[in-house]
């Protein structure tokens, strides 16, 4: 099993694979890692309690973004470790999914669907 510390650095080696011209446009998004899903994160989400998620976005994509989002708290991208760690027990493939992980849920916060993040070849 992967440490924490090994795992962020699994995090911190995604950010680093994700091209400038994308990064360069994710604004006031904070990147972190929880063990798993909050309650009420995955209530406002509507997505059902006990769901198995690898990362999520939380917040306001950039393309729905107007001159109002000021002064507001950093959206969040969450990744996820028990559940990652879980289904990818081979550090190899666990490095290549926290990758894919990452990608899709900046994508997200881009304001990306899957259709668009699959035509760039992020996920």
């Amino acid at each position: 099993m992967t440490s924490r510390i090994d795992f962020e650095r699994l995090v911190d080696q995604a950010l680093d694979s994700i091209p400038d011209w994308l990064l360069e446009r994710l604004e006031n998004v904070a990147i972190v890692v929880e063990d798993a899903p909050d309650p009420d994160d995955l209530a406002e989400m509507d997505i059902p309690p006990g769901s198995e998620l690898y990362g999520l976005y939380i917040g306001i994509p950039l393309t729905q973004r107007n001159s109002a989002y000021s002064m507001v708290l950093p959206d969040r991208i969450v990744i996820y470790r028990n559940a990652l760690r879980r289904n990818f027990r081979d550090i190899d493939e666990l490095r290549e999914q926290v990758r894919q992980t990452v990608l899709h849920e900046v994508g997200h916060a881009l304001g990306m669907d899957h259709e668009k993040l699959a035509e760039l070849g992020l996920i």
